[in-house]
């Protein structure tokens, strides 16, 4: 790389306490993990967060009020009494010392974390989080004279999570298909830190043997569980459009990524210098496929109606990010290992390792809903009803149509007369009176399968095979 890499400082003249808070919360929470494992290296972790928190506290003012370049792309909207607390929260974790337990109960008001109610959490508002922190210190009981201040936090974080079931007072937007919707520009960060939010807040629930009551109802740990899976399955595939945000997995996938890195061709297929403006000139506005898969990155995903145009320049939706995905692999980890009886109120105490064996399980069989399809010895087709849902007072039907090349030869040229259908489909082109591959796909092997979705308000729609080739 030939651009400039500058490097920027905060210092008493230049403070920046947010940047210093939020860096402060990481090595905190870093030095949890690493106590056991590598204690010195954790220590020093620990030593450098208090120094940081001190001096954040101490220098206050917003990181991009010095560092004003960052205002164009990552302004502190929300300031820097958020991470002040985040640090805080994280250091008493990390610590349990009571000065940093002291700091969250004498300044909770102050710095509004008693009196934020928050519908987002991300790289720059932090309040949700130390809600969800504050609640879990009053349930071990640790809240002491500052208990009265604790339940105003417990109060918040409970605001933000029936928000985000749809059970408060002031509901997340969420699009037809059921993910939570926020804004235009990589709304996905804001799914994937919600979710893994509402995820970790179930865990101090049942830990605690509570629901979580709502206005519009109480809640069960599980319940909670079940919301943060129905985001996850929506980003992996399980959506109107039948299309996987995570790029690399399944079959429909974002193709031409916001992303450098991926969309221009890797230097050992072209050795020629690429500069900063060639690398728009010639690669950005390529229609084509990206020449590198960035497997497993979270794009910025759908508009609020679940439409997403796979399109370099569409950087809104199309764009990856670190803050996208970091969240959602807590997601998985909770998803995969499930709770295990753990009590998430108890002291971190590792136990020793043991050998765990797993019986594999079956996967559950869907549930199948009969509908006029075709098959034949070469191609099956098969469809079932995956979700239903009201609006204004019609009911509407999502379905998922699976069709097989069965045979043992490549199937091409595939054409579908789909009849009965009264609303919009995705996973198909349409061309005239029939329905093909999608554009991204040519054919389909032997044994490999082609999903495509549609939604309207009745029955099943009609799909038969017009003709194919095989090869």
């Amino acid at each position: 790389m030939t651009t400039d890499r500058r490097a920027y400082k905060i210092d008493p003249s230049n403070p920046g306490s947010d940047l210093a808070g939020e860096t402060a919360a990481a090595m905190a929470a870093a030095s949890i993990v690493f106590r056991r494992s590598n204690p010195s290296y954790a220590n020093e972790l620990l030593t450098h967060a208090q120094q940081l928190f001190e001096f954040g506290d101490k220098y206050r003012g917003k990181y991009d009020s010095s560092i004003t370049v960052a205002q164009k792309y990552y302004r502190s909207y929300s300031g820097y009494a958020d991470e002040l607390l985040w640090a805080a929260a994280w250091l008493y974790q990390a610590t349990n010392n009571q000065h940093y337990l002291s700091y969250l109960g004498n300044n909770g008001q102050s710095l509004g974390g008693t009196g934020w109610s928050m519908t987002e959490f991300g790289w720059d508002a932090k309040y949700a989080g130390v809600q969800v922190l504050v609640a879990k210190m009053l349930m071990q009981g640790k809240g002491g004279r500052y208990a009265s201040v604790f339940q105003q936090y417990q109060q918040k974080a409970e605001f933000f999570m029936c928000s985000c079931l749809g059970k408060g007072t002031k509901n997340i937007q969420k699009t037809p298909g059921g993910l939570l919707y926020r804004q235009p520009w990589n709304n996905m960060q804001f799914v994937t830190s919600a979710s893994f939010l509402v995820t970790v807040y179930s865990d101090y629930l049942a830990s605690a043997g509570k629901n979580l009551n709502c206005a519009a109802g109480s809640v069960s740990p599980s319940g909670l569980i079940s919301f943060a899976k129905s985001q996850v399955d929506y980003i992996l595939g399980d959506n109107p459009r039948a299309t996987s945000y995570m790029v690399g997995y399944g079959n429909n996938y974002p193709r031409q990524v916001h992303h450098r890195g991926s969309s221009i061709v890797s230097i050992k297929v072209d050795s020629s210098f690429v500069s900063c403006r060639g690398g728009y000139a010639t690669w950005f506005s390529r229609k084509g496929s990206d020449p590198n898969l960035l497997t497993g990155a979270i794009v910025g995903g759908p508009d609020a109606y679940d439409n997403f145009a796979d399109e370099r320049d569409n950087y809104e939706q199309t764009e990856p990010a670190t803050y996208n995905n970091a969240p959602l692999i807590g997601l998985l980890a909770r998803l995969s290992g499930g709770h295990g009886g753990y009590n998430q109120l108890l002291p971190v105490v590792l136990p020793a390792p043991k050998e765990v064996v797993t019986q594999p399980k079956s996967a559950p069989t869907p549930k199948v809903t009969p509908a006029p399809a075709s098959t034949s010895a070469e191609i099956a087709i098969e469809q079932k009803l995956t979700t239903s849902w009201k609006a204004k007072g019609n009911a509407y039907y999502r379905y998922s149509t699976i069709v097989t090349n069965k045979s043992a030869k490549t199937l091409k040229d595939l054409k579908l007369t789909i009849s009965k259908l009264y609303g919009p489909l995705w996973g198909l082109t349409k061309s005239g009176d029939s329905y093909g591959f999608p554009s991204w796909l040519k054919s389909l092997a032997a044994g490999e399968k082609l999903e495509f979705v549609y939604i309207h308000s009745a029955d099943p729609a009609e799909v038969s095979v017009s003709s194919y080739t095989l090869a």
